[in-house]
């Protein structure tokens, strides 16, 4: 989720744990019975985009298999919104509000199965405040002063203005249609496959497909006066794929220099995650006038409302974009691999983070890697865990550790690991079913994962970074003369460290109990910052 730029980030982080404490709307948490007796599997969008009224209207289906009978169902949506009507098989359905939920009533009961529930409403759904951190719909206007919508919803989740079960542990597995109707000579740009654009009278409706499983808060659609960049990428496994940039007419001369930075961060993503994920669909990307967002196959591009957007530094000799870089890497983390609960967000997050440090590794060998590495160690405040317990909402489980900490984490799995297992492994979690698409995962996958490819059991480790605010505290106490001693007083378990002595730097296991070591002057222990440590000397 909206990342910035690599030289921005130690302000990002600073700027993202202050807008931890959003308004009351969250999403996750944990999910009530009634809710966890649904399964869903598909939604179907409908909505009419009142632009001068900023509000919108229409109606969303609902395809579930019910795990047993009930006599109620709960589905998530903002108290702003008005619902109208609620039917199941053509007949209506009782119901009532209790603030963001809504509760829909049937003395016979709705039968174990499948179950079609369409619910009609309308109204001013809520205004992002500071989107992408606090989210809603954002209706702006362009530089010539054409409408342009934009919605941003991780955080509070999709039911900021469509019913759904708002938990990330159901993605509807079916996919999703939007008919999505606006004024006629806008655009609609949105996830998965354009299946056609109906015209009628002084409004056209598009109506956009996903057959994949996505997350309710990738359940968007964005509206501009867009003109459509198009290419099509070849993917490491030889699949043809359409590549395509829904930017502003008046910007549309910087959209191939966007195509072509789109693939180069394709082929690094693909060497270490493998083949992009949603081949069957697209690689889209939505300019907006806010930092990005990984809404699955169109996130979303932008560094601002001002006249500066597409801002690119230089890494190595590359343009590069942290904010377009970021934003695409969570292609593979969030999107495919999906965490079942925001308390395990530092999965997607900090990995993702960390693909930034791949990619100055591409850029720049390993000399870039490293410097990316120390930005992203100086931002960690380590003032929280990042796994601070399970069932947990959205709200309080971002915090800015999840990036620089989470991404760090990975950084001290590589040295422990070695790159020959560290790689394979981290391909694999990116790339076997049972951590993808519709198979979820938490803080004890990864570890299970990592830990088989060591050969050991990494839960220690695991749980001294995520679990806990702790360091390593390491002693260095001169012993003799050209003597000293090494001994790590807090030791989750037997770690590899590296010791610059006057013979050169050697590795050595610190374990309970002290190493001896020789050397002219004291010994320099991690120089190379492979773990979160301090170090005392006596």
């Amino acid at each position: 989720m909206k990342y910035i730029t690599i030289l921005l980030l130690v302000f990002f982080v600073t700027t993202v744990t202050a807008q931890s404490n959003i308004d009351y709307m969250t999403s996750g948490g944990k999910l009530k019975p009634l809710q966890a007796n649904m399964d869903i599997r598909h939604y179907t969008l409908s909505l009419d985009v009142d632009i001068p009224n900023e509000s919108i209207n229409g109606y969303t289906e609902i395809d579930l298999i019910l795990t047993k009978p009930t006599d109620t169902l709960i589905f998530d949506l903002v108290n702003f919104l008005n619902v109208t009507k609620i039917t199941s098989e053509k007949k209506n359905k009782t119901f009532y509000r209790d603030f963001d939920l809504i509760y829909i009533v049937d003395a016979a009961g709705f039968k174990a199965g499948r179950q079609t529930i369409k619910i009609e409403y309308n109204g001013k759904p809520p205004v992002a405040v500071r989107p992408p951190w606090k989210g809603g719909f954002s209706w702006k206007k362009d530089g010539a002063g054409n409408p342009w919508v934009i919605i941003n919803c991780q955080l509070e989740g999709g039911k900021v203005y469509f019913p759904c079960k708002d938990h990330p542990s159901d993605e509807p597995n079916e996919g999703v249609d939007m008919m999505i109707t606006v004024p006629k000579g806008l655009t609609v740009a949105g996830p998965g496959l354009l299946q056609k654009v109906t015209a009628k009278k002084n409004k056209q409706t598009y109506h956009w497909k996903t057959n994949y499983t996505i997350s309710n808060y990738c359940v968007v659609f964005n509206v501009g006066k867009y003109v459509v960049a198009k290419r099509t990428y070849t993917t490491i496994d030889g699949n043809k794929v359409p590549m395509e940039f829904y930017v502003l007419e008046e910007d549309k001369a910087v959209a191939e220099k966007i195509l072509d930075m789109r693939e180069r961060d394709c082929r690094i993503l693909e060497k270490y995650f493998g083949e992009y994920p949603w081949v069957k669909e697209k690689i889209g990307i939505a300019q907006v006038p806010n930092p990005g967002m990984e809404h699955q196959t169109m996130i979303t591009y932008g560094d601002g409302e001002n006249r500066a957007r597409f801002v690119t530094t230089k890494v190595g000799t590359w343009d590069y974009s942290g904010n377009l870089f970021h934003e695409f890497g969570h292609e593979w983390f969030a999107n495919k691999v999906t965490n079942k609960d925001w308390a395990h967000m530092w999965i997607q997050e900090g990995i993702d983070v960390y693909s930034e440090a791949l990619f100055c590794r591409e850029a720049n060998g390993e000399r870039g890697y490293d410097s990316m590495m120390v930005m992203i160690k100086k931002g960690i405040r380590n003032e929280k865990p990042i796994v601070q317990g399970e069932e947990m909402n959205s709200g309080n489980a971002y915090i800015g550790d999840i990036y620089t900490k989470g991404a760090f984490f990975m950084h001290t799995l590589r040295y422990v690991l070695g790159d020959e297992l560290f790689f394979p492994t981290l391909k694999k979690l990116a790339t076997d079913p049972q951590y993808t698409y519709s198979n979820f995962v938490v803080t004890g996958d990864v570890e299970q994962l990592f830990s088989k490819a060591a050969g050991k059991n990494l839960k220690p480790l695991f749980d001294f970074y995520l679990r806990t605010t702790k360091k390593l505290e390491i002693s260095i106490v001169q012993t003799g003369f050209h003597e000293y001693g090494i001994k790590a007083t807090n030791l989750p378990m037997s770690l590899p460290i590296d010791v610059l002595t006057d013979t050169g730097t050697k590795q050595v296991m610190l374990e309970d109990k002290w190493i001896k070591i020789t050397s002219s002057f004291p010994p320099v222990v991690d120089g190379n910052g492979h773990y979160l440590k301090t170090v005392s000397s006596n």
